[in-house]
């Protein structure tokens, strides 16, 4: 199970480039190309939330073992990234719903803050990664 971490850290950061893909393409009027990159980076993010509770709930949790005022900065990332990591699930689901449904302007409305939540916790998800495996 070591594996995992890593291969956590591999889906969000895939997940931040699908979602910035999916981005751009609905920013040039690729609808199309715009939903198969959403579709991805929802079933990615997905993926990684069935490899994260596999891993934890056999792994347990791993300690940060930095001092000083990294701690305070890791601390700080990892609480933002975990408060908003509960709260993106449900905007995900919603967002994916209505656009999926075609209820378009409630789907931008949601989507204006489910996006750039999602790429936080996406990229922040990579950095609590990197601090506590690589540091």
């Amino acid at each position: 199970m070591t594996w995992l971490p890593t291969l956590n850290a591999t889906l969000n950061a895939t997940a931040a480039i699908l979602l910035t893909c999916g981005y751009v393409m609905i920013r040039r009027g690729r609808v199309a190309v715009h939903r198969a990159f959403m579709l991805a980076a929802f079933a990615t993010s997905a993926l990684f939330l069935v490899s994260y509770v596999v891993y934890h709930a056999s792994a347990g949790s791993k300690p940060f073992e930095g001092h000083g005022p990294v701690r305070a900065v890791y601390f700080a990332i990892l609480i933002s990234h975990i408060v908003l990591a509960a709260a993106i699930v449900p905007m995900a689901i919603v967002t994916l719903s209505r656009g999926l449904r075609g209820r378009y302007d409630r789907h931008v409305a949601i989507a204006r803050w489910t996006l750039p939540t999602w790429l936080y916790v996406s990229v922040t998800g990579v950095v609590v990664y990197l601090m506590l495996y690589q540091w």
